[in-house]
């Protein structure tokens, strides 16, 4: 296996930190899937049990200016290594104003992902900066529990409003109870929406009553339209969710995305 990739933009590097940061705060290891065109940042806890799963896709073209990898073989061109989230954003957090970051997969008497970063000082003169991040080699028969999730058919989706804007209500929200769910059950709290662009963040408990309502939110196409030929626009889809989950979520976003969609 090899692995060799390069970052000399300085706009394609903050973007790539943004990204590792965004994945430290919601996991403490991640699994980093290479492939001849993609990096991927894979996370699948159980979500049944309350895990974060994740699936982060990065174009390596839009992101490297040299990019280079031999999988494990001609038929399975991967490699998958299981890494220290915290340890990758660490690193990359000394890359600020860098010249060039380089990334290669050594084995330093364990696998390592090295990261090489060049900075430039006051006098104009280079130094270069080494990190060694340790990683696991994933064997190719765990792979099949690394794929991307499908994501089943919704009765309801919505573009959401600005995440800065969320997690301040979710943020006041939390100090009242720890879920979302419907108003109808005490102590518990709600999101629901529906396909008339209306999005409400419902909490209750035996002393008090919140609901905050977002309108004209827009929803985008569903990816069956079987989904919601028969619902009426106004009609509330609604799930109960972890309020701390939603936050976690929240407050780990750095990638400022045009449009967020749940």
């Amino acid at each position: 296996m090899k692995f060799r990739a390069k970052i000399v933009d300085t706009a394609c590097l903050n973007h790539f930190t943004r990204v590792s940061n965004m994945i430290a705060k919601l996991a403490k290891t991640c699994t980093l899937r290479i492939s001849p065109d993609k990096l991927n940042f894979v996370l699948s806890d159980k979500v049944a049990n309350g895990g974060v799963s994740m699936w982060c896709e990065l174009e390596q073209e839009n992101f490297f200016s040299e990019f280079q990898m031999e999988g494990v073989s001609a038929e399975n061109n991967e490699i998958y290594l299981e890494l220290t989230s915290e340890n990758l954003s660490r690193a990359l957090k000394t890359a600020q104003n860098a010249r060039t970051l380089k990334i290669k997969l050594t084995n330093k008497h364990f696998p390592c992902l090295t990261i090489s970063i060049e900075l430039l000082s006051i006098s104009n003169s280079s130094r270069v900066v080494t990190h060694d991040i340790p990683v696991k080699v994933i064997p190719r028969k765990l792979w099949k529990d690394l794929q991307e999730p499908t994501v089943p058919d919704a009765d309801v989706s919505i573009y959401l409003p600005v995440l800065k804007t969320m997690k301040s209500v979710v943020e006041k929200m939390k100090n009242i109870s720890n879920h979302l769910v419907n108003c109808k059950i005490l102590n518990l709290q709600i999101i629901e929406a529906n396909l008339n662009g209306e999005l409400n963040l419902k909490i209750e408990t035996e002393l008090v009553c919140v609901t905050t309502h977002f309108k004209d939110l827009e929803n985008p196409p569903l990816a069956s339209e079987n989904a919601s030929q028969d619902r009426n626009s106004e009609e509330m889809a609604e799930v109960h969710i972890d309020i701390r989950k939603l936050l976690q979520f929240l407050a780990g976003q750095q990638v400022n995305p045009t449009k967020a969609t749940c």
